[in-house]
């Protein structure tokens, strides 16, 4: 098995995590989605500013490294976390992930909502959560689908987001 450049000669640890998270909608709130602002003419209603996909992604980051989830480490009943950008968080979350030496090699995620059409946004949305995270922009992957208007989703009454990663340490 090859190394990557600077890989001590110890085993190589992998450990995935996966995360969910869903907010209603509604009108006259900001629709946040990958750390980029969406015009829509609902967005997101949360104690932060809702961006569900980062949500997600953070849940990923802190379940891999068994560190717990969005909630226990920025609480929602919290002052210091109110109308707070998700980006803060998943930069946080990252940060807390290579303090216990793993090291992030790929994120995949999927973001589930009626309206709007997300496929302009999605470069966008894959560079800017790469920058975050400090990782190539290959290595983020961002899906968009309806639920052919079945469901909360297709009702337009809320957005959901699923990720998946992969860290890896050396042992």
């Amino acid at each position: 098995m090859l190394k990557p450049l600077g890989a001590s000669e110890g085993k190589m640890s992998f450990r995935t995590g996966f995360g969910f998270d869903v907010h209603r909608l509604a009108e006259g709130e900001s629709l946040w989605l990958g750390g980029i602002l969406i015009p829509h003419h609902q967005g997101t209603v949360a104690h932060s500013d809702g961006d569900v996909l980062i949500h997600a992604i953070c849940d990923a980051l802190l379940g891999a490294a068994h560190l717990g989830d969005i909630g226990s480490n920025f609480p929602d009943t919290s002052a210091e976390f109110k109308n707070i950008d998700s980006k803060i968080l998943l930069a946080r979350c990252c940060d807390l992930v290579r303090r216990r030496n793993y090291s992030i090699s790929n994120v995949d995620s999927t973001i589930c909502a009626q309206q709007p059409k997300l496929r302009p946004f999605i470069a966008g949305m894959e560079e800017k959560l790469a920058e975050i995270m400090r990782l190539d922009p290959d290595s983020v992957s961002i899906k968009a689908t309806t639920t052919e208007k079945l469901g909360f989703e297709g009702r337009e009454e809320g957005i959901s987001a699923y990720a998946v990663v992969l860290l890896v340490t050396y042992l």
